[in-house]
């Protein structure tokens, strides 16, 4: 079975920089529209950005100007720049992307990449 695959995530100080990555399991499928998202334990999971097959970017409030999403099609994977870091991006991280095979399409979350941040 196709899974998403997040990685990137990990420790750093706040001020500083991480770059996150999602792509299928398989090459046998493609990613259209995908999705960032983030979860504090205890609380619920929270839209960060969003980039279109096409390519248009969108991004919640607090990330404006410091994280990028951006995808490389020839490499079928999304990635997501974090820069300037804050205590509060830590969380998991997960994306969220709509896969399409040959025989069917569905929408699948990856295992989640841990963030932490220290100050």
């Amino acid at each position: 079975q196709v899974q998403l695959v997040e990685s990137g995530g990990g420790l750093v100080q706040a001020g500083g920089s991480l770059r996150l990555s999602c792509a299928p399991s398989g090459s046998t499928v493609s990613i259209n529209n995908v999705g960032w998202y983030r979860q504090v334990p205890g609380n619920q999971r929270e839209w960060v950005a969003t980039i279109t097959t096409g390519g248009t970017t969108n991004y919640e409030d607090s990330v404006k100007g410091r994280f990028t999403i951006s995808r490389d099609n020839a490499k079928n994977t999304v990635y997501l720049q974090m820069n300037s870091l804050k205590r509060e991006d830590a969380a998991v991280y997960y994306c969220n992307a709509d896969l399409v095979a040959t025989w069917g399409r569905w929408s699948s979350w990856g295992q989640g990449t841990q963030v932490t941040v220290s100050s």
